[in-house]
């Protein structure tokens, strides 16, 4: 039997609070489960202490004896300092494309140019002021 580390999803509509399980791989997202291992609240702030809690010692074990942790909950875990997540597949996947790029450095060429067209228009009226 493979075992996972997975989100097993409570709560009502629309307000989801999350129990982090250690069950069968091929049971249901919500079905019978080996053990809970902790909650995840993801309507809590980020830094709020009850977003994520977790029984550290039963999820080392469940690592220990080699259950996998799904992208989530691997992302809860590393975060809280009890495994460290693999690198993804693909580096590159949060850089913007190539008409991205060009629109970013369309934008700042237009920026530049209105700012120094401020400084010239402000220095101006400086140049007058002291000729007369």
């Amino acid at each position: 039997m493979s075992v996972s580390l997975r989100l097993s999803r409570g709560g009502s509509k629309k307000r989801p609070y999350y129990k982090i399980v250690a069950s069968n791989s091929r049971a249901p997202r919500d079905g019978k489960y080996l053990e809970q291992v902790g909650t995840y609240n993801p309507l809590l702030a980020k830094d709020a202490e009850d977003r994520v809690r977790l029984v550290e010692d039963r999820v080392r074990y469940w690592l220990g004896v080699g259950a996998q942790p799904t992208d989530r909950v691997a992302r809860l875990l590393d975060k809280a300092g009890i495994k460290e997540r693999a690198p993804t597949n693909n580096p590159q996947a949060g850089e913007p494309g190539k008409k991205a790029k060009e629109r970013a450095e369309d934008r700042a060429e237009k920026a530049a140019a209105a700012a120094e067209a401020a400084a010239a228009a402000s220095a101006e009226p400086a140049a007058e002021a002291t000729e007369a």
